[in-house]
């Protein structure tokens, strides 16, 4: 199953409530991946809040083009989940 992002709001700072087609749905601090030249506006979070759910990606999008997997997102949301640990190891997120 390919993930896709659904649904996102935004909560705070860097925190969005994201909810994905395999019908989980959680928070995902996205601070950290705010690194780099085209992430570097969203670093302010007024910037960051004015993404949205783009229907062909399937995922999030900003206005300045930049855009996060969903396996990314879905990894930060589920990070603590163990049950989860063997697919984001498939996917290299965890060693």
């Amino acid at each position: 199953m390919f993930l896709h992002v659904t649904e996102a709001i935004y909560l705070y700072d860097h925190v969005i409530e994201v909810v994905f087609n395999d019908g989980r749905k959680g928070c995902a601090d996205l601070s950290g991946a705010m690194k780099g030249p085209v992430f570097e506006p969203l670093r302010d979070a007024e910037n960051f809040s004015k993404f949205r759910v783009d229907k062909e990606l399937e995922t999030i999008v900003w206005e300045n083009g930049a855009d996060l997997a969903p396996e990314f997102i879905y990894f930060q949301t589920f990070k603590a989940d163990p049950a989860l640990e063997p697919q984001f190891r498939a996917w290299g997120y965890l060693p």
